[in-house]
């Protein structure tokens, strides 16, 4: 499955990452992300920059580790960012209610990039938009999903 899947990371599955509270999601979230580095994942400039501002907001991590995560990600994953297109596309789901703005301008960015599935817990799983799955990748015991197991070849 993974290699006919090109996907993509919403900032809470980087938040988690740092997150020691988190408990199995903190654990599963580094999995993914480590995972997915050598998949065909790619991250959005928005997810990532949402990463810096969560953690450091909610004082997760100081913000110099912050930065350095978030360079982190930005090295280890291509990074797209939204283009006019992609907002244009985002405001007609955020007037009809489909997702907030924020949420359907993450899914057009990944759409523009040939992403078809977005892992997320922020958004209502299922949903497809802009011929983007959107699926939690967590279990309700934290765990990784079968789906999300079977995209990262684990």
């Amino acid at each position: 499955m993974a290699s006919d899947r090109r996907f993509t990371l919403d900032s809470n599955i980087l938040v988690y990452a740092v997150n020691h509270a988190a408990g199995a999601k903190h654990e599963a979230s580094q999995r993914i992300i480590v995972t997915a580095a050598r998949h065909d994942c790619v991250l959005t400039l928005q997810a990532v920059s949402e990463f810096y501002w969560v953690v450091t907001r909610k004082r997760l991590v100081q913000s110099a580790l912050a930065a350095e995560r978030a360079n982190d990600f930005l090295t280890a994953f291509r990074c797209i960012s939204a283009s006019e297109s992609s907002i244009r596309a985002a405001l007609p789901h955020a007037v009809a209610r489909r997702a907030a703005y924020w949420d359907a301008l993450l899914i057009t960015t990944a759409a523009e990039a040939g992403c078809n599935l977005l892992l997320t817990e922020d958004m209502h799983d299922g949903l497809f938009l802009n011929g983007v799955h959107i699926h939690h990748p967590f279990g309700t015991d934290g765990v990784l999903t079968a789906l999300t197991r079977e995209l990262l070849d684990l």
